[in-house]
């Protein structure tokens, strides 16, 4: 029963920043400008009945809580409704979700390949020549702009080298370069978050026990030391992954990667209300959802955790 509660209280905690932030975005969205005025053009012409006529087609001569209301309802139907310009809103939605999902999750798998390994290495050799050389690549990681380094890459290997596309979504070559953009950015600050988890570990109690025991180096880093520092590096992991779907536009933009954050700047140039709503509550959820998940982790790590 605890853990039931827990979900249901974690859950309408959940429903309730959605509906917070989607109602912000709608209500803001719509200081920016009239969609009405940008579809009929700035020709001299225009008629104030002909600005009617558009903004009734649109909806958008309907009280704000009652435009609101029609798309949130339609949002958790699983109507997403149509589009300003571009038609129905579903697909989308669903085809720069996949390709974001797609390049957030290869670049964190990136990230997570390079640095658990160096971040173990430095704190097992802490101040050695190694653990200083990992520290300035990590300081110098932390200062490179992800649109420098991604335009660099694309520079080096499409444009020199000629070994990978430009940009695009063209197949598993166009995932290369902003994946190991975005990886090497993260990269940076893994490595950092690692190696302090792994010293606090290493200088704890239970470590000099295990290893009094004689039990195997190898077994006291991944058994003992990594499991207990894990919950630490998953919770930032959590929280990165809120600030990657952010920092995704920028490189999305740079690769012309067909994801979320280019559909977001797309809608917001056009004025496209429906596709920017939908766009920032759904990744809101996502970013919910991946919390909910990092909780979860924490029972199944450490079981002195408990629910409450």
């Amino acid at each position: 029963m605890p853990i039931v509660s827990y979900f249901i209280k974690r859950f309408l905690q959940a429903a309730f920043v959605v509906v917070v932030v989607s109602l912000l975005v709608a209500f803001a969205i719509r200081m920016t400008g009239d969609p009405a005025m940008m579809m009929l053009g700035e020709s001299a012409n225009i008629t104030e009945a002909d600005l009617h006529n558009i903004r009734e087609q649109m909806g958008l001569n309907r009280p704000f809580l009652v435009q609101y209301w029609g798309f949130m309802s339609g949002l958790f139907s699983g109507d997403l409704g149509d589009s300003f310009f571009r038609g129905a809103i579903a697909p989308l939605i669903w085809q720069a979700m996949k390709a974001t999902m797609l390049l957030a999750i290869i670049s964190l798998g990136v990230s997570m390949l390079i640095s658990l390994p160096l971040g173990i290495y430095a704190a097992r050799h802490k101040n050695s020549w190694g653990d200083q050389c990992i520290r300035i690549l990590s300081l110098t990681g932390l200062s490179f702009p992800n649109f420098w380094l991604g335009i660099m890459l694309m520079l080096l290997f499409s444009v020199t080298l000629k070994w990978l596309p430009v940009s695009g979504f063209s197949g598993a070559s166009s995932l290369i370069l902003p994946a190991l953009t975005i990886g090497i950015i993260l990269t940076a600050s893994n490595l950092r978050i690692i190696r302090s988890a792994m010293l606090e570990v290493l200088n704890s109690q239970y470590v000099m026990v295990a290893r009094a025991k004689g039990l195997s180096e190898h077994r006291v880093i991944y058994r003992h030391a990594l499991r207990n520092s894990a919950i630490t590096i998953i919770t930032y992991l959590g929280l990165q992954f809120g600030a990657l779907m952010g920092g995704l536009v920028v490189v999305e933009l740079v690769f012309n990667w067909p994801g979320m954050g280019t559909l977001a700047i797309e809608s917001i140039a056009q004025r496209d209300y429906p596709i920017l709503q939908t766009v920032v509550t759904v990744l809101a959820m996502l970013i919910v959802f991946v919390n909910l998940l990092v909780d979860v982790a924490y029972v199944m790590l450490d079981p002195r955790i408990r629910l409450e």
